[in-house]
């Protein structure tokens, strides 16, 4: 059946807005080029957008030509303010952001390990309102948080994780008395949101993440939709049995896993025995030949494991190590993975690197806050 008046209004408004937020100002020329309703459709449209406060005028077009000038509109992008948290072992960072996403203020605030609960998330709490007010921003609309561990797909709650600090969770309860839409993911499924969008999957509708750090872990996209799995352990690889490990893992343990083989601890013990000294980060950033080999061999055990089961066709390398590893790092384990399954995948490096988080928290709490704002109105 065809849409009633109010229906295609609604999908042309949407239509419109999403065009100006994707290209910018336009003007009612453009509009009508680019969604391809006729000329009083989209004055219509532009005039029920400037009523409700959606879109101004922000200047004109055609001043280098002589004659009458088209009006440039925009959204109004202090319709609504958002904040991304990136939360870390040691710490948070965050931004605050206007409705398009641009930057407003942003701030990090390093935690002691012997901070307590209490006073870590109260801290946090702190700095994020004063960065809302350094943002000049009266509240927030929607709030995207990225933390490590499990997300209660039914709750959206952070689950209680053992290893993680307990001022993860605090911090997560204490926001969510809010104001303000809050939307708790994990880390690496974030990091996976952000390259779809922005950086090394751009374009791809089915891939997967590798997450390598102080953790390891691995996000999953099939046909354009993040794959949480039943109870929200999808991607746990750090589990995932393989070779060369001392045993096997366990419900309480990743020991034994592939975690053992790839975590920042390992790569760093991997590169003192080839004579390499500092960080594990330092270490992969810096390195090339028969080290470098070495490392691509383990993660290529663990990606062949991913691309068995879920055959994505791409394996980005995210976390810090997949990032300083870069296009070398990337070669050779695709190099590697080759010699282990005739599936072909194509392995690149994280486009982000440290911000892939933050990134795709604040791209979550944009698309909720456009979802709401842009949505029809009853």
């Amino acid at each position: 059946m065809p849409a009633s008046p109010s229906t295609a209004r609604a999908i042309n408004d949407r239509l419109a807005l999403r065009l100006l937020q994707d290209e910018g100002p336009l003007t009612a020329g453009q509009l009508k080029h680019l969604t391809g309703l006729s000329r009083p459709t989209v004055a219509d449209l532009v005039e029920r957008l400037r009523s409700s406060g959606l879109v101004h005028v922000v200047g004109e077009s055609g001043a280098e030509r002589r004659g009458p000038n088209a009006r440039l509109y925009a959204l109004v992008a202090d319709r609504a303010h958002l904040a991304a948290l990136d939360v870390r072992t040691e710490g948070v960072s965050l931004v605050v952001a206007d409705l398009l996403g641009r930057t407003l203020a942003e701030a990090t605030l390093p935690v002691e390990p012997e901070a307590g609960t209490g006073p870590a998330a109260e801290q946090a709490v702190a700095l994020l309102e004063r960065t809302v007010k350094e943002a000049g921003a009266e509240r927030l609309h929607s709030v995207g948080i990225g933390a490590p561990g499990l997300i209660d797909p039914a709750s959206g709650e952070l689950r209680d994780t053992s290893g993680l600090p307990a001022w993860h969770r605090e911090l997560v309860r204490v926001l969510r008395r809010l104001p303000a839409a809050v939307l708790v993911e994990n880390e690496t499924n974030l990091a996976a949101v952000a390259e779809q969008r922005l950086g090394a999957a751009r374009g791809r509708d089915t891939f997967v993440l590798m997450w390598l750090g102080q953790g390891i872990g691995a996000a999953v996209v099939l046909d354009g939709r993040l794959r949480r799995g039943a109870s929200g352990g999808a991607g746990e690889i750090g589990f995932m049995p393989v070779p060369g490990t001392g045993g096997l893992p366990s419900a309480t343990g990743c020991d034994g896993g592939f975690h053992e083989l790839a975590h920042a601890g390992a790569v760093a013990r991997l590169a003192a025995a080839h004579g390499r000294s500092g960080s594990a980060e330092e270490a992969v950033r810096d390195a090339d030949g028969p080290f470098l080999d070495a490392l691509a061999e383990r993660l290529a055990i663990g990606a062949a494991g991913v691309v068995a089961v879920l055959d994505p066709g791409l394996i980005v390398l995210g976390g810090e190590l997949g990032h300083a590893g870069g296009q070398l790092l990337a070669a050779r384990v695709q190099r590697a993975l080759s010699a282990l399954t005739p599936l072909a995948t194509e392995v690149r490096p994280s486009a982000l690197g440290d911000g892939a988080v933050l990134s795709g928290a604040l791209l979550t709490a944009r698309d909720a806050a456009q979802d709401e704002i842009f949505g029809p109105k009853a």
